[in-house]
């Protein structure tokens, strides 16, 4: 009877396990393609929280990446101003909105900010997150314990990497990719 009790405790934990992980997966709609996001509640579970809410209620959708440097990263998720969908939509205001949510706490991590991390984008104050993310093309070791990484492309990087690349020095994108949508998988 142990045995099978034992069993039944150990067939349950994997399939919660998986459950668990299939809940923190994020599909981003690209006009290149769909890329798959893994999110990381245990190390930073506000941001987390937060980006499921705002992705699965919409509001990601139609959002422009204003802000791309080639070799650093792909910034986005300025659900203001950086929406398409929205009348407030002004691609000159882009990148300097949020949602009408209160900003966030930094959530800071020994997560290493290499190609692939989605992390929270900010102001110069560490707790200002509120919407806005990016993706790293590359490894950008000086934003580790400075910004709040939550999540990692696992599937379909190659999109990312064909987003619309903006100034060089500035990142400023003047016909920018969009996210077509952004849900839990």
């Amino acid at each position: 009877m142990n045995k099978i009790i034992y069993l039944f405790i150990i067939i349950f934990s994997l399939l919660n396990t998986k459950l668990i992980a299939q809940n923190n997966l994020m599909i981003l709609k690209l006009s290149y393609g769909d890329v798959e996001i893994e999110l990381y509640p245990e190390k930073a579970p506000n941001h987390v929280k937060r980006f499921k809410e705002l992705a699965d209620s919409g509001k990601y959708d139609g959002v422009v990446f204003h802000r791309v440097i080639d070799g650093f990263m792909a910034q986005s998720g300025d659900v203001k101003f950086g929406n398409t969908n929205s009348a407030d939509f002004n691609l000159s205001l882009a990148g300097t909105g949020g949602s009408d949510l209160p900003n966030l706490k930094a959530e800071f991590t020994d997560i290493a900010h290499t190609r692939g991390i989605l992390s929270a984008a900010r102001s110069a104050d560490p707790d200002s997150a509120n919407s806005q993310f990016f993706i790293c093309f590359d490894s950008a070791p000086h934003l580790d314990r400075q910004y709040s990484a939550f999540g990692k492309v696992i599937k379909g990087m190659e999109f990312i990497d064909m987003i619309k690349k903006g100034d060089p020095n500035s990142g400023l994108v003047p016909n920018p990719d969009k996210i077509i949508s952004l849900k839990s998988k």
